[in-house]
């Protein structure tokens, strides 16, 4: 499929999916996010991918925010409808039944912020920066922002995030536990890449099934999420995936997972 606004390549089992606008710091408007969703609908259908890595194109910007030039038109239902779209695409993302990294390599603002947070892991360049800003500009965040801080920080500490709309460095966001590694610049993709084959040579069907366990989890009481947990471990012995992954450890070889 030909894009516009992204890129999106294949490395064996690793998938690098890269906003491609770097004249407006690769902004997010409606056929960015359109074609996001599409990606991400091919990469849920593709068997042979089993990691994807999100980053954003030049050396300033993972994504800057939603585009305002194009939000500067929306009228109010049509803002709903664009708030609800790229709600509908992160959310894709966050329960893509893969393991999905966002390479963050600049300003990861409003939209970019939460991009980046609907990813299952962050890792981010030096020169990362991230924040919400939309109260300076009159707006709230609209991409989830309000609810996926307020799950990966304490509350408190996510409306001060919201409330200010102070920009943050990469290390006082890896502090508060919105990123997990701070990297050199020049290092971020190789690391993301060499994380993204470790997570790729485990068993692709428990992956997905740990992600779904996690993310339903955190909407549950504990007693219903363990539960839930130990259904997924009880249909996870259905797979040929865990007979081979217990057959290669118990004669001391390498496992070759088929994602059956």
């Amino acid at each position: 499929m030909t894009w516009n606004n992204i890129l999106l390549e294949k490395e064996g089992p690793v998938a690098v999916l890269t906003i491609n606008r770097p004249k407006v710091l690769n902004a997010l408007n409606a056929e960015t996010l359109s074609e996001i969703d599409a990606a991400m609908d091919e990469l849920a259908a593709d068997n042979t991918v089993r990691v994807l890595i999100i980053t954003g194109a030049g050396e300033k910007a993972f994504v800057a925010g939603a585009d305002i030039a194009f939000m500067s038109r929306l009228t109010p239902l049509e803002a709903r409808n664009f708030s609800r779209l790229g709600q509908k695409v992160f959310s894709k993302i966050e329960n893509l039944p893969k393991a999905v990294i966002a390479a963050v390599n600049g300003f990861a603002l409003g939209g970019g912020c939460e991009l980046a947070m609907a990813c299952d892991i962050r890792v981010a360049s030096e020169k990362a920066k991230f924040g919400q800003p939309e109260v300076g500009l009159g707006l709230i965040a609209g991409f989830g922002g309000t609810q996926r801080l307020t799950r990966l920080v304490n509350p408190g500490l996510a409306k001060e995030i919201l409330f200010t709309a102070d920009v943050y460095k990469a290390e006082d966001a890896a502090r508060m536990g919105l990123v997990n590694h701070v990297l050199p610049a020049e290092e971020l993709l190789s690391f993301c890449k060499e994380m993204a084959s470790r997570i790729a040579a485990r068993g692709p069907l428990a992956v997905a099934m740990t992600k779904e366990a996690v993310n339903n989890g955190l909407e549950m009481d504990l007693e219903k999420a363990l539960a839930h947990e130990a259904d997924l471990f009880g249909l996870v012995f259905t797979t040929a995936d865990r007979r081979e992954g217990i057959d290669a450890f118990l004669n001391k070889r390498k496992a070759d997972f088929k994602a059956e």
